[in-house]
């Protein structure tokens, strides 16, 4: 059996409107690499909201973004510096929204008094979708004709004299 390569990227940012669509941007590409495209949305759309609500609420705008892939789950977590951000009256939309679409949430403080809030999606081996080039369909050549060897004077309607001239075919 083939186990799975535990993946982990952090990023430290400070949240702005402009950003957040940034944000989003590099958490799919680190999806996308990781081949976990099917995750895309639950995660870049709770990672946004998330954000988005930090950017309008929060007076300390510095945030810490980290994921972590361990083969069977990915966990995201959001943590940001501001104390007098509560969760449960600013982030209370965001908060429903990610117990919604993850398969596990939650909020913990940190020793400094910010807090951190986290969500998980499952993906199974089978959902993991590799990025594979593709090649050209043998089929689609196969029915080309060749090109016909014809000589350019030919193709131009002029042949080339003994003195090395061009001149008109006739």
């Amino acid at each position: 059996m083939k186990t799975a390569v535990p993946c982990y990227y952090h990023l430290d940012v400070e949240v702005s409107p402009e950003k957040v669509g940034q944000v989003s941007r590099i958490l799919a590409a680190h999806l996308r690499f990781w081949d976990l495209e099917n995750l895309m949305e639950p995660v870049c759309g709770g990672a946004e909201m998330l954000l988005r609500a930090i950017d309008e609420h929060a007076t300390d705008k510095n945030t810490s973004i980290e994921m972590w892939w361990n083969g069977q789950h990915l966990i995201t977590a959001i943590g940001d510096h501001d104390r007098a951000l509560r969760p449960d009256q600013e982030l209370r939309g965001c908060l429903e929204h990610i117990a919604a679409s993850s398969d596990g949430w939650g909020c913990c403080a940190t020793e400094t008094g910010s807090k951190v809030i986290w969500f998980s999606q499952r993906a199974r081996a089978g959902e993991r979708v590799p990025l594979v080039p593709t090649g050209p369909d043998p089929r689609e050549s196969e029915g080309l004709d060749l090109p016909r060897e014809v000589s350019v004077a030919q193709l131009t309607g002029r042949v080339r004299t003994p003195g090395g001239l061009l001149e008109e075919a006739r």
